[in-house]
């Protein structure tokens, strides 16, 4: 069975390091979507948070020696699906960021962590559970 994925947009960003994770990123960038797409962006809005998934599209191809890694901040090597290693079975990336404004079809968005290029595969709505709304665990 084979997988075909179309990117529906490129990151645009000047930083020249990111941060390995969103969740540490302050980095500003834009998410530059296909005019084709443009009414699927209508109803997202400055302030909102977005799930983006992208293609690792600069890492090296995945072979048996990396399902287990050492995490640059980690002093143990462990299995790639305890990880956020960028050097996956495939080569699919998840980041939370935050809309910044959206303009036609161009998202502005920060927390970025995907460098220049790096081509988005979907956008969906980031929904906090309301257990982690509530502070419950």
């Amino acid at each position: 069975m084979g997988i075909e994925l179309e990117p529906i947009g490129f990151v645009h960003t000047d930083a020249k390091e990111i941060p390995r994770h969103w969740s540490i990123s302050d980095v500003k960038g834009e998410l530059v979507i296909d005019e084709e797409y443009l009414e699927g962006l209508k109803d997202i809005e400055p302030g909102q948070r977005i799930v983006v998934i992208f293609n690792f599209h600069r890492s090296p191809k995945f072979t048996p020696s990396f399902l287990r890694q050492t995490p640059p901040h980690g002093a143990k090597e462990m299995g790639v699906f305890s990880i956020c290693s960028p050097v996956r079975p495939n080569p699919i990336g998840m980041s939370v960021l935050e809309v910044l404004e959206v303009e036609d079809t161009t998202v502005y968005v920060s927390r970025l962590d995907m460098l220049e290029g790096t081509p988005i595969l979907d956008i969906k709505p980031y929904i906090e559970d309301e257990h982690s709304r509530l502070g419950c665990s």
